[in-house]
């Protein structure tokens, strides 16, 4: 087996690997995975996609990338073909790509949320100094009957998203995430110009699917646009949607309305015909977890996010 740099390698060696890859993303996660897929390729025609190609017998098997954001870099996918053993050429990749990440002088942080498509990652990234963290991958059968949604009666009022809320809902994400476990994952949320920059990207750029605006929804006093709690939808495949973000302020929390958000946001969408909601959550953060089973969510699968240095 032969590691190259990605930089090296073309769309057309990739090619079978990339579409074996989106099969797996919509036949396990219901994900239409071709729109990221297609940012890889034209970032690998410019040999502008840093990371590794595992080569056997001629054919590319697995591949990771990664991008850098200031200081920190992210691992941005590995996956590996299960016509292979997975576990030992997804730990040379990552081996690989881990050494180069470190000798770059800037950086200062790695973060990693790898769906398990590239086999077993945590003893590798254990064994690299990460730490570690689980989460799922839930789904919700829209199709099934659900409970009614209640009134929002805190004096609040429930507005769908709009444009001028990017600025209110950067602050209810660093202030709602204070002291997590998700601001330990995501260091976005750690500052408020952080989770201004996390926010354009869920909104504007296709990785996390298309953004559906009707369907995503915000709380705030009626004379404000200081939020209490704001739900973001995307559309990941047809008759798909994804909750990107759902969050509520602090002092507003353990009153039911990341409830109320989430069936607003499940009921816009049956009425839409959409069959399917989907999401992912940290199992530590079990408050959440046991909402959405609650609300019917179940769990599809699990996967690993890490955080070098520890």
């Amino acid at each position: 087996m032969n590691i190259i740099d990605l930089r090296q390698t073309t769309v057309r060696q990739l090619e079978p690997l990339l579409l074996e890859e989106a099969r797996h993303w919509r036949d396990e996660l219901h994900w239409d995975y071709r729109s990221a897929l297609d940012l890889i390729k034209r970032f690998l025609d410019a040999h502008a996609l840093s990371g590794c190609v595992a080569f056997e017998g001629g054919h590319a098997v697995g591949y990771s990338f990664y991008v850098l954001e200031d200081y920190k870099g992210l691992i941005g996918g590995l996956y590996v073909s299960p016509s292979q053993v997975q576990e030992p050429i997804g730990r040379r990749l990552l081996d690989e790509m881990l050494f180069n990440m470190r000798a770059l002088p800037q950086l200062h942080r790695i973060e990693a949320q790898l769906m398990p498509f590239g086999g077993p990652v945590d003893a590798a990234l254990r064994d690299q100094g990460f730490r570690l963290y689980t989460r799922q991958f839930m789904l919700l059968d829209l199709e099934k009957k659900s409970e009614p949604v209640p009134s929002v009666n805190s004096g609040l009022r429930l507005d769908r998203w709009h444009d001028r809320y990017f600025e209110p809902c950067a602050k209810l994400i660093y202030l709602a995430y204070a002291n997590h476990v998700d601001g330990d994952i995501n260091d976005q949320y750690r500052t408020r110009n952080g989770a201004l920059k996390f926010l354009k990207n869920i909104i504007l750029l296709p990785g996390c699917g298309q953004f559906l605006p009707h369907a995503s929804f915000v709380l705030h006093h009626p004379e404000s646009d200081e939020l209490a709690g704001a739900i973001l939808t995307s559309e990941v495949s047809t008759g798909v949607g994804h909750t990107t973000q759902i969050c509520v302020m602090p002092g507003f929390q353990g009153h039911g309305l990341g409830r109320i958000l989430m069936l607003t946001a499940a009921e816009t969408l049956r009425a839409q015909k959409f069959s399917e909601l989907t999401l992912t959550v940290t199992t530590e953060n079990r408050t959440a977890v046991h909402l959405y089973e609650r609300l019917g969510f179940l769990k599809v699968r699990s996967f690993t996010a890490g955080v070098w240095p520890k």
